[in-house]
């Protein structure tokens, strides 16, 4: 007689085996989980989470309250500070919203549409000079937004374009990070077999682009928005330079000149924090919105065996 094999001892054998009885690495699960590993994300989320409950508990506070009790210990007065801060130059921060929303939204789906176009041609076509262009992507990539932002003021400024809400969107539409991601999944996600086959059909390139391989991009799309939608909302230093006006300034802008303002009228600390708490809400709604979309493997099965 032989002897049985049986799986080891820290293994269960998963019950969608095949009927031969033989059963494949990824159909034995380890029991034991790692307790390090858990901890150490413990950790982590409790140290980008204690910000948002610091801004949370300050938020609840007044005036006097807020130099004077325990850091974390909140309070009743959340309602109170919004409503104030509603009131103030007659509902002037939420026109800070809005101009975010406008700056963030229009920017983030301008250039989101950009770089999967730019990153699908990078991926799937062929022409002189393509090896070039992408290095010099890469070098984008490396070079922070912030020293570009006052080359493009004097470029803005040359056209009479600062102080406008243009001088804000149009230094946002090209994104190299977000090219690069799109090259990226483009290269994955889109089979070259369907593109083919849809141009034997007679498609137009732009057609096989918006129609094909967009969809089979959307969650590599979807990421690329929400790092250009969260990347211009928290933007604060491109607005600062190009924008003159309040009733264009962002939130970022329009909460720095608000705790400027604190050193000599100590109560408008309760409305920047009351802000602070506001301005992270579309942020969050966002990303529970969205994160349906984060789905691997969209196009599987588009190319048939």
């Amino acid at each position: 007689m032989t002897a049985l094999a049986t799986p080891p001892k820290n293994r269960r054998e998963n019950p969608k085996a095949t009927k031969t009885g033989r059963a494949s690495k990824a159909e034995y699960v380890k029991e034991k989980p790692s307790h390090l590993s858990t901890g150490i994300l413990i950790l982590g989320a409790l140290y980008c989470l204690f910000p948002v409950i610091w801004v949370v508990a300050a938020a609840s506070k007044d005036g006097t309250e807020l130099f004077s009790t325990f850091t974390l210990a909140p309070s009743t007065h959340l309602w109170d500070n919004i409503v104030e801060l509603t009131e103030y130059r007659d509902g002037l921060f939420w026109r800070w919203m809005l101009n975010t929303a406008l700056y963030a939204g229009v920017g983030a789906i301008v250039s989101t549409w950009v770089s999967a176009l730019s990153g699908y041609v990078l991926a799937k076509f062929d022409f002189p000079g393509k090896s070039g262009v992408f290095k010099v992507l890469l070098m984008g990539v490396l070079v922070p937004g912030v020293i570009l932002a006052i080359p493009q003021y004097l470029m803005l400024a040359q056209a009479g374009l600062t102080n406008t809400y243009w001088s804000v969107l149009l230094p946002q539409i090209i994104s190299p990070y977000g090219i690069y991601l799109a090259r990226i999944y483009a290269a994955a996600s889109v089979p070259g077999d369907v593109i083919e086959a849809a141009r034997t059909e007679g498609a137009k390139e732009m057609y096989i682009f918006n129609r094909i391989a967009a969809p089979m991009m959307l969650p590599g799309l979807v990421t690329i928005f929400l790092f250009q939608f969260v990347a211009i909302w928290n933007n604060f230093m491109l607005p600062y330079i190009m924008l003159g006006d309040d009733q264009l300034f962002p939130i970022t802008v329009g909460l720095n000149g608000l705790l400027n303002q604190g050193a000599s009228a100590p109560a408008l600390y309760t409305l920047v924090l009351a802000g602070a708490l506001l301005s992270i809400v579309p942020l969050v709604i966002m990303f529970l919105l969205l994160q349906r979309y984060w789905r691997v493997d969209l196009a599987a099965g588009a190319v048939k065996a």
